[in-house]
């Protein structure tokens, strides 16, 4: 006779928010007399923090919290529309699991598995817990399109580093599961559980927001509404290339996770003899996803510069006053700053605009570490990924992966290529609304009259320029070419670093006695 706990089975959903093509789900569903749908709220994640330099947690901002929730709601519709709904638990994950699997009598545990070290540790104890209990856990592979540990058990147990490399070792991905579920098996009795419907940001202690949230609203519906507008569209899917695109285009669509529907991709490309390849096609772009998941699962320390083998050693400046001046847009260049403030109010920003602002950070301009830029983006994006946040900036420092230092974004004549009247830097800085076309990106270079008719005085209404020298500093870190995980890398960096302040120095004087003899 089957026992009870064989037939209740709990399927926690964590970033795979979605019905359609969820193999964790149909595990979970298959064979089930109960299935409890989970989802616990994690105060890693959630919580408030007054401290944080805009609302939000430590972890997330508001923008990204509210898209969260605006997926559970739309997940808990299509629940309910199969005659089930989403169970919202809050707490410490594993413990919240554990207690759930004892006191609903679970039998079968399913859950996409997830690559990022700190899930890949809860994971791990949930799976320990579970197994000492007797129960079936299934972790399917669903968040990317191939498994990254089979690509580099394939590569000989090291992860492929160049794109071109990871293709040729992935081959082609499996075909996304087409199951239509007309009803899901009823929850169970939840032993006096009190569970509350998805809150709100209110109800999570975010009570004095008053910002403008994201015109980018999260969900399962919404992205497949955004998926079949654009696929419909084949000759624009076809034509697709990634390094081309307009960064100052601001009234656009987010982009939607694809790589469950790559099928249809390949679909257009089908109709439309004639279309772009990879890596700059569409299809090309999910691969550079999965290639970005593949290194980051293989890579110790991969979000970080100290202990990671694949990242150069870069004596980069602490400098918190420039930092938080890019935070918080007020650089004194406008494309920048611009950028940055469309980033803090939408929680996205054009993926070449996100390259610009990098850019800028780094070896641009400012020299500050690629760690303090990848923070900012991780907590307030609404489509922060750990694994590509984390492999954009070390590309775009040129910290990894692309090592042409000498080739920046200019942080004036980048932005006025796309748009030479500055509409994008006037909606969003509107300080600089009524500034001539001819100053829009240069503002400080603009006599004083002209910004006195702007209502913009530079240096009192808008910052003047911050300084910037990268060059030399990083091209001296690039001769010393020091590993992660040389032992001594910290030592040499560290006297790199002193050399590099201590020139600085010598040059500040030299300019001020030039300064002085010219009196």
């Amino acid at each position: 006779m089957e026992s009870s706990s064989s037939s209740n089975s709990m399927i926690w959903f964590r970033k795979g928010l979605r019905i359609h093509d969820n193999p964790a789900l149909e595990l979970a569903q298959k064979g089930s007399k109960h299935l409890f749908p989970v989802f616990v709220l994690d105060p890693y994640y959630i919580d408030p923090d007054s401290f944080a330099s805009s609302p939000g947690s430590s972890r997330a901002g508001i923008n990204r919290i509210q898209f969260l929730l605006e997926s559970l709601v739309d997940l808990d519709c299509g629940l309910r529309r199969l005659e089930s709904r989403l169970l919202v638990l809050k707490g410490e994950p594993v413990q919240v699991i554990a207690r759930l699997l004892k006191d609903w009598n679970i039998g079968k545990l399913c859950f996409e598995f997830d690559t990022e070290p700190y899930a890949q540790t809860r994971d791990n104890k949930v799976k320990d817990i579970a197994s000492a209990s007797g129960i079936e856990v299934f972790s399917p592979v669903s968040h990317t399109l191939f498994d990254p540990a089979e690509v580099i058990r394939k590569n000989g147990g090291k992860a492929p580093l160049t794109y071109q490399s990871f293709v040729a070792i992935a081959g082609k991905p499996s075909a996304p599961l087409l199951s239509i579920y007309s009803k899901l098996p009823p929850i169970g009795d939840i032993a006096g559980y009190k569970i509350l419907g998805v809150p709100s940001i209110h109800d999570l202690g975010y009570k004095d927001v008053k910002q403008e949230f994201s015109p980018f609203r999260g969900g399962e519906t919404e992205a497949l509404k955004r998926l079949k507008e654009n696929l419909v569209n084949k000759k624009w899917v076809a034509e697709f290339e990634k390094p081309k695109g307009d960064p100052s285009e601001f009234i656009k669509p987010a982009t939607t996770v694809l790589s469950p529907y790559l099928k249809c991709v390949h679909d257009a490309y089908k109709t439309v003899k004639k279309h772009t390849q990879p890596p700059v096609s569409l299809a090309g772009q999910l691969l550079w996803r999965d290639f970005f998941y593949t290194v980051a699962f293989g890579t110790p320390n991969f979000d970080r510069m100290h202990g990671n083998k694949i990242c150069k050693q870069i004596p980069w400046r602490d400098d918190e006053k420039l930092f938080v001046a890019w935070r918080d847009a007020q650089t004194g260049y406008p494309w920048i700053d611009a950028i940055m403030i469309q980033l803090k109010k939408w929680g996205w920003m054009h993926h070449l605009a996100r390259h610009s602002v990098a850019c800028f950070l780094t070896r641009g301009d400012l020299f500050i570490h690629w760690e303090k830029g990848r923070d900012v983006f991780e907590r307030l994006l609404i489509d922060s990924d750990w694994a590509i946040n984390s492999g954009n900036w070390l590309w775009l420092s040129c910290s990894s992966f692309f090592y042409q230092y000498h080739r920046i974004y200019s942080p004036i004549s980048f932005g006025k290529k796309y748009d030479p009247t500055g509409k994008f830097i006037r909606h969003f800085l509107p300080v600089l609304k009524d500034m001539p076309k001819e100053y829009i990106y240069e503002p400080w270079t603009a006599p004083l009259s002209i910004q006195s008719q702007a209502n913009c005085i530079i240096g009192k209404d808008y910052p003047k320029p911050a300084s910037k020298e990268c060059k030399r500093q990083i091209g001296a870190a690039y001769a010393l070419n020091l590993s992660g995980e040389a032992p001594d890398a910290e030592e040499k960096l560290n006297s790199l670093r002193r050399k590099l302040e201590e020139d600085d120095q010598d040059a500040l004087q030299n300019m001020r006695q030039k300064k002085r003899m010219h009196k």
